[in-house]
């Protein structure tokens, strides 16, 4: 530190000191003021100019040094000077003992801050310099911390000086004139009568609804920013138009028609979105024939002989097309029609913030909802196109059966389809990146996914990176390299399944033409109520996360068709405190709340109790005997803050869990509900019950231990 430096911080410390040892705080309280107001107001009589000159260095003083009883200087400016003459001298006081705390911020720690977390802080570098102005006159206008925090905080970006002073001075002006008229009407308190007079009364109600005031103001110049250049109609021909028809789309126009909303919803392709078509329908119709197809090799074990079946796999693949048509119904035109929604088949481009064109016809709402989903993510991998290839949307048109299926990815659809194709006959080969399948889970129920995978057959290469592709005298090879070694090993096959996540549909509809904010992950920009930047433009489901799960889709439609259609009247922020999600492989993984790994890495103290379902008599009988339950607690409290379950029917059992976090309800509730016998849901009641017996009240039990020998004599 120069010499520069530690002269200015030997001055902030000994201001600082002296305030401190003098105990001058005493004299910036209301108390001390009120008492010497007589003798304050015949100084300001006497020599206003002087009096003002020594009340506005005051003020600076104490801005600038981060001292508290800046709202007190305002409120005694009101009160000694009155409301222009006050009005002036608190404002441009406050802006100079501001950018004063925020320049010496800057002289003294920016450097330092820099060098220890440059990298950190340049995504807010860059927001400052973009739209810096705007975010310092909404913490001015409508503080959500202390304004000497701000002051501080601004001095370690690169906001410039000049920005800083106006956009303070205008940002703090109706805070300070509020203030400084609640100070002036105090200032003419001469008895207790006074309180209830009418200047008095209007002036605390002004001081009470200036946040509410403040917040509107700020909405509405954000509004006018957002919308600018954008004509907005007259009138509107709906209430809300909603693009695709996945789950959250269905969900978001059926609570509209419920309420009796005029809504539209347009759909490019086919109506229940990818769960319906490409994802949780037919992959679970799938799993169902690969269960039978495991469960006649159990028939021994079972008490059975000569069982014997042969896969028809096209006889398979077109089942699962019948359980897409008999589902269909739900999720229909025809339906939909019924409920009161206009269905409009067709590609929809959002034009401006309130138009929608289809079909060559303009649209206008008042509201938008986006819910264009995600569509597998194809990597660039060198050769990838000479192989033939097909993702968990297109490998449903397959109809022969492969000999060798190469599964890239080890994450939840990877791992439901290596051992459903493994089970129906194909030889499987699965290939991930990282050290673990599901890597999202904790390892343990990671180690008994790879158990079972590799006990039915399917080929689990861990560490391997796919570097290319390439076909050589017909065969279709893949060129991997094992991390733990570096080796270089290929892989033969005859047919390639990618199962390497979903990326959000961001394109080809609008959005960036409107400007819409796409994060770093690929997603659309929301805010906590689920709106864009445009607060009548909401996004739902996979094209904005945070999960990639039906149920998410369906729970943040209902949230963003409220906001869309009551906005201005009431808003409520997405709740995703309590997440269920499930891995449907054998055995199964569900989970809800915090896992271990979670708990750990965000340095949350937890309480681990564990039951093994292989001691559960149902579990026994069915043959069902593996797996665990898991669940985390508060340290000493029944509290749950997370559980994964693993086993047959988890995400069945997991329900309960799910019921109990939303509404608070222990391991102490679970505990003391019947459970049916013999069910795999007494599961639950176990895993509560060695919660218990874990903290069983030991001392209790020793003074009944001898009124029970008492008793006995």
């Amino acid at each position: 530190m120069n010499s520069r430096k530690l002269a200015l911080m030997g001055l902030i410390l000994a201001l600082l000191g002296s305030f401190l040892v003098f105990d001058i705080g005493q004299y910036l309280s209301l108390e001390a003021l009120k008492a010497q107001q007589a003798a304050l107001h015949s100084q300001v009589a006497a020599n206003p100019w002087s009096a003002a000159g020594v009340f506005f260095l005051v003020y600076v003083a104490v801005t600038a040094l981060s001292l508290p009883g800046a709202a007190l200087m305002t409120l005694l400016a009101g009160a000694l000077f009155g409301l222009l003459e006050g009005f002036l001298l608190a404002s441009f006081a406050s802006t100079l003992g501001a950018t004063l705390a925020m320049l010496s911020s800057r002289f003294l720690l920016r450097d330092w801050v820099q060098r220890h977390f440059g990298k950190r802080l340049a995504g807010i570098d860059q927001g400052i310099e973009r739209e810096g102005a705007f975010y310092l006159f909404a913490l001015r206008l409508v503080p959500l911390f202390p304004f000497f925090l701000i002051n501080l905080a601004m001095g370690l970006t690169r906001l410039p000086l000049r920005t800083y002073w106006w956009v303070s001075q205008l940002g703090m002006l109706p805070g300070t004139l509020v203030y400084v008229n609640a100070g002036r009407e105090l200032g003419q308190l001469d008895s207790l009568g006074g309180i209830l007079s009418p200047g008095l009364l209007g002036a605390f109600v002004l001081l009470g609804l200036f946040p509410l005031l403040a917040r509107k103001l700020l909405g509405l110049i954000q509004a006018r920013r957002v919308y600018a250049g954008w004509v907005r109609p007259d009138s509107f021909d709906r209430n809300l138009l909603v693009i695709g028809a996945g789950a959250g789309g269905l969900v978001s126009a059926y609570i509209a028609a419920a309420v009796k909303a005029k809504v539209s919803l347009i759909e490019k392709h086919k109506m229940g979105g990818d769960c319906l078509n490409t994802g949780c329908v037919p992959s679970k119709a799938l799993l169902r024939s690969a269960k039978l197809a495991n469960e006649l090799k159990k028939a021994p074990a079972l008490g059975f002989t000569g069982v014997t079946a042969a896969v028809d796999f096209p006889a398979v693949m077109q089942r699962i097309q019948r359980v897409i048509a008999d589902i269909e119904p739900h999720d229909s035109v025809a339906r939909y029609t019924e409920l009161g929604v206009e269905v409009i088949q067709g590609e929809a481009t959002i034009t401006s913030p309130w138009t929608v064109e289809v079909n060559g016809q303009t649209l206008s709402s008042r509201s938008l909802i986006i819910a264009a989903g995600a569509r597998p993510l194809v990597p660039k991998i060198p050769g990838l196109e000479q192989v033939p290839g097909y993702t968990s949307d297109t490998i449903w048109g397959l109809r022969e059966q492969p000999r060798w299926l190469l599964v890239l990815g080890g994450g939840p659809i990877g791992c439901e389809l290596a051992q459903a194709f493994q089970r129906l006959g194909s030889q499987v080969i699965q290939v991930e990146l990282a050290e673990r399948l599901l890597p999202r889970e904790d390892s343990d129920a990671s180690e008994l996914v790879l158990a079972s995978l590799r006990a039915d057959g399917v080929d689990v290469r861990l560490q391997h990176r796919a570097e290319r592709f390439e076909c050589i005298d017909g065969e279709s090879r893949m060129v991997a390299r094992r991390l733990d070694t570096g080796e270089e090993v290929t892989i033969a096959f005859d047919c390639l399944l990618l199962a390497l996540g979903r990326v959000a549909n961001v394109t080809g509809y609008g959005v960036e033409e409107l400007g819409l904010t796409v994060r770093a992950n690929g997603t659309l920009e929301t805010d906590e109520y689920l709106a864009t930047r445009f607060p009548n433009i909401y996004a739902v489901g996979d094209v904005t996360g945070p999960y990639q799960f039906t149920h998410v889709s369906a729970h943040q439609a209902w949230y963003a068709a409220v906001n869309a259609l009551f906005r201005g009247f009431k808003r409520f922020k997405a709740d995703y405190r309590v997440i269920p999600h499930c891995t449907f492989t054998a055995p199964e993984v569900a989970r809800v709340g915090l896992s271990e790994s979670e708990a750990t890495a965000q340095n949350i103290a937890y309480e681990v109790t564990r039951y093994g379902i292989d001691d559960l008599d149902r579990a026994i009988a069915d043959d069902a005997a593996h797996g665990f339950v898991k669940v985390l607690t508060v340290p000493g409290k029944d509290k749950i803050l997370g559980v994964s379950i693993v086993g047959e029917h988890a995400g069945e059992l997991l329900a309960e869990y799910v019921l109990a976090m939303k509404h608070n309800l222990g391991l102490n509730k679970i505990l003391g509900t019947i459970h049916s016998y013999p069910t795999m849901a007494e599961a639950n009641k176990y895993a509560a019950g060695a919660w218990k017996r874990a903290h069983a009240p030991h001392g209790l039990l020793r003074l009944v231990e001898r009124f029970h020998t008492w008793r006995r004599s």
